[in-house]
C-alpha cells in the first residue's frame, strides 16, 4: 500500500486537492472511499473533484438521497453518503450494480456502513482535523490507485 499526506489549511486547500485529484484521473474509473468525522471535508473534496470534471449541474450532497449520479467528462460518476445507513442490507434497493462499471468514478462517504455491498476501493482518503485546518492522507490499494497517487504527489 502506498500513501501520501497533505496539510490542508482551509476549505480552499481542500478544494485545490480535489481539483488536483481530478486533473490526475486518467480515462478509466476509480473507486474512492472518503473517511473522516462530520465536517472534516469529505463532501467539499467530492464537490471540488466533480466540479473539476465538468459536471454541468449543481453538485448536491447525497446525505438524504444516499446517492447522486452525474456525467463527468463522458463517464458515469456516483457520489454516495452512507451516514444514515444502519445496515449494509439497506443498500439492496439502491441498485448499486452501476457502481461496478469499470469506467465509473465512485466516491463513497462513510463506506464502513456499506461493507460488503460496495466495490473495493482503489484509493482511500482519510480527512482529519489538524489545528484550525485538516490533514489528508490518501492511500492507494490497487495499481490504478497507485498510478493516480503518483500523479497527485
Amino acid at each position: 500500500m502506498t500513501a501520501q499526506r497533505w496539510t490542508l489549511a482551509d476549505e480552499a486547500a481542500t478544494d485545490a486537492l480535489g481539483r488536483r485529484f481530478a486533473a490526475a484521473l486518467a480515462g478509466g474509473g476509480m473507486v474512492v472511499y472518503l473517511h473522516g468525522d462530520l465536517g472534516a471535508g469529505k463532501t467539499t473534496f467530492a464537490r471540488a473533484l466533480l466540479g473539476a470534471l465538468d459536471v454541468g449541474e449543481r453538485i448536491k450532497s447525497p446525505t438524504y438521497s444516499l446517492v447522486e449520479g452525474y456525467a463527468a467528462q463522458g463517464r458515469p460518476a456516483w457520489h454516495l453518503d452512507l451516514y444514515r445507513i444502519a445496515d449494509p442490507g439497506e443498500l439492496e434497493w439502491l441498485g448499486l450494480d452501476a457502481l461496478a462499471d469499470p469506467a465509473a468514478l465512485v466516491l463513497v462517504e462513510w463506506p464502513e456502513r456499506g461493507r460488503g455491498a460496495l466495490p473495493s476501493p482503489d484509493l482511500t482518503l482519510h480527512l482529519s482535523y489538524e489545528g484550525d485546518g485538516r490533514q489528508a492522507q490518501l492511500e492507494a490499494h490497487t495499481e490504478r490507485g497507485r498510478d493516480l497517487l503518483a500523479c497527485v504527489a
